[in-house]
């Protein structure tokens, strides 16, 4: 009797053990990516509050998936992908009204940015990049996933991927190219 108990006892706290070892693993997912995922969702959103929503779910979800999380090195990779999957559920459910308010100017409200006319000027630049080019260009940029990573999250090969990016890059040397006061002003970050 007394080594039934004694195997309980260590199976169950076992069992602790293992959960513990889980949600420790999900807090630090948390840690090190919710940031970086809000930023991400409001980009894709431009609504504060579906941004939240946003990553709440995404959460979730990787919650209830955690254990086919391959490593800590996909992780970024893996929350990215979720948040885009969620955000397309929106529109499957209903109709997301974007906050007609929320623009790149009002991003600096709520991160501190960069605010000289160069980073206003890429973020209205990055605006009116056709989604297809602007996703694949805030993936690397924002996110600072390589070429394998971002084909992989929007489900595109490498060589799209690539295309996309390029793409992406020349759209946007092309908008960034201003004329102001007499002078050519061409912002130099998107620099390949």
């Amino acid at each position: 009797m007394l080594a039934v108990q004694s195997t309980r006892n260590n199976a169950v706290s076992t069992r602790d053990r293992g959960t513990d070892s889980r949600t420790d693993r999900f807090n630090s997912l948390v840690e090190l990516h919710a940031s970086y995922l809000y930023r991400y969702a409001y980009w894709k959103c431009q609504n504060r509050a579906l941004a939240d929503d946003l990553v709440q779910e995404t959460f979730l979800r990787a919650w209830r998936h955690l254990d086919q999380l391959k490593g800590p090195e996909t992780a970024r990779s893996w929350l990215t992908t979720i948040v885009r999957r969620e955000f397309a559920r929106l529109f499957e459910r209903a109709r997301v009204d974007i906050d007609p308010e929320a623009s790149p100017d009002n991003v600096a409200a709520l991160m501190e940015h960069d605010t000289r006319p160069e980073a206003f000027a890429l973020r209205q630049g990055l605006q009116k990049l056709p989604e297809k080019y602007r996703e694949p260009l805030l993936l690397q940029v924002l996110g600072g996933f390589s070429l394998v990573e971002i084909a992989d999250i929007l489900g595109i090969s490498t060589s799209a991927a690539t295309t996309r990016l390029f793409r992406a890059r020349e759209k946007m040397r092309q908008i960034l190219t201003i004329e102001q006061r007499g002078e050519h002003i061409e912002v130099h970050a998107l620099r390949s």
